[in-house]
């Protein structure tokens, strides 16, 4: 599967942003899609991930802050982010895999196709 991530931008401390995942294949239903992200100078992070059957995860640091997501008649993944902080910025990709276990879903190296990133940078 192909991926595409779009809707990042430049928003205020408290703001709003919403990023699409679309990705190309007749399959997506089956794949579990994930959200990570890269601040300058640090280690790609684990965001969100949601899987076929619609179970969500999140980590602690955008629990109940962001929500992920899915249309699969749209092929798309989504993630609302809310009450944005400037700890969020960072480079946001999304990545899917169709064999990602339920206790590996915050690792990046079980995901098999990435799209590409799209910037999210918060102001304070």
């Amino acid at each position: 599967v192909q991926l595409q991530a779009s809707g990042g931008g430049l928003v205020q401390a408290g703001g709003s942003l919403s990023l699409h995942c679309a990705a190309s294949g007749r399959t997506f239903n089956g794949y579990t899609v994930g959200w990570f992200r890269q601040a300058p100078g640090k280690e790609r992070e684990f965001v969100a991930a949601i899987r076929y059957n619609d179970y969500k995860y999140y980590s602690d640091s955008v629990k109940g802050r962001f929500t992920i997501t899915r249309d699969n008649a749209k092929t798309t993944v989504y993630l609302q982010m809310n009450s944005l902080k400037p700890e969020d910025t960072a480079v946001y990709s999304c990545a899917a895999s169709r064999s990602v276990i339920l206790s590996s879903l915050q690792n990046f190296r079980q995901y098999d196709s990435w799209g590409q990133g799209t910037q999210v940078t918060v102001s304070s």
